[in-house]
Parts: structure tokens; C-alpha cells; sequence
């Protein structure tokens, strides 16, 4: 397998990434783009539809040309806690707020990694909360809960 002269992973995913772009350009093909000025309902979808087609062809060009390269093995460890992380913030969103349902979902996410430093990680699960607090609820004025009561 070293041997190839392709990475047929990146060359797959690039034309996966250009099929994405493609579907997306033809679901939203009767919708009104407008200008950046004034979008219309199709401005969004077709821009990142641009976005995912370039980053599409990168991944095929670099699939042709760069080497093979394995993928490293599935850590189940990894897998699990991320999923974990992902429900808990679901979960707790709404319940808990978005402060404690944060950091919470970092600390859980720290668990994939056996290098995770339990301080280190509330630490930056504590900074995450507060920036996802300022960004959320007071930058974008999003009616999310900040605190259970």
C-alpha cells in the first residue's frame, strides 16, 4: 500500500466534497441569489457551496500529487467521549444553560485523549463557556439560556 503514487483517501473525499457542492448548487438553483448587498434566500448556499467545490478540488489535487499516506486506526476511546460530549451538550442547552452545558461538554470532550490535564481542561472549558456566552447571547442576542434559573 505505501507504494501508490496517489491518496486515493484525499482524491475520494475531494470528489465527495465537489458532489456536495454540485447538489447543493442544483437544490438551490431556483432560488434568488441577490447581491452581498442584498441576499437573496440563495446567497448563502451557493457561497458556501463555492467555498466546498474549492476546498473539493484542493483535496483532489493534493490527492493526485501528494503521496500515499494511511489513515491512522479508529480510536474507540476518541469516538466515544466526543459522541458523549456532543449529547450532553444537547442535553443540557436547554436545562442547564449554555455556561454550565459548555463546560461541561468540554470536560466530557477532554476524555477522549489520555494527555488530557483535568486542570487545563476546566480551565479552557471555564474560558470556552464565557466566550461562547459573550459571542451567543450578548454579541448575536440569541435567546439561549445562560443559567438554569
Amino acid at each position: 500500500m505505501e507504494g501508490r503514487r496517489i491518496d486515493l483517501q484525499d482524491l475520494l473525499f475531494g470528489l465527495f466534497l465537489m458532489v456536495v457542492a454540485a447538489f447543493t448548487t442544483a437544490a438551490t438553483w431556483s432560488l434568488r441569489v441577490g447581491t452581498a448587498a442584498n441576499m437573496g434566500p440563495g446567497y448563502m448556499p451557493r457561497a458556501i457551496a463555492v467555498l466546498v467545490l474549492a476546498f473539493g478540488l484542493f483535496f483532489v489535487v493534493r490527492g493526485l500529487v501528494a503521496p500515499f499516506k494511511g489513515i491512522t486506526p479508529l480510536q474507540p476511546r476518541a469516538v466515544l467521549f466526543i459522541l458523549l460530549a456532543v449529547a450532553a451538550f444537547a442535553l443540557l442547552v436547554t436545562t442547564a444553560g449554555l455556561m454550565i452545558a459548555s463546560l461541561v461538554t468540554i470536560v466530557i470532550a477532554g476524555f477522549a485523549s489520555r494527555e488530557t490535564r483535568p486542570l487545563e481542561t476546566v480551565l479552557f472549558g471555564g474560558a470556552m463557556a464565557v466566550g461562547a456566552v459573550l459571542l451567543f447571547v450578548q454579541a448575536l442576542k440569541l435567546p439561549v439560556p445562560v443559567w438554569p434559573w
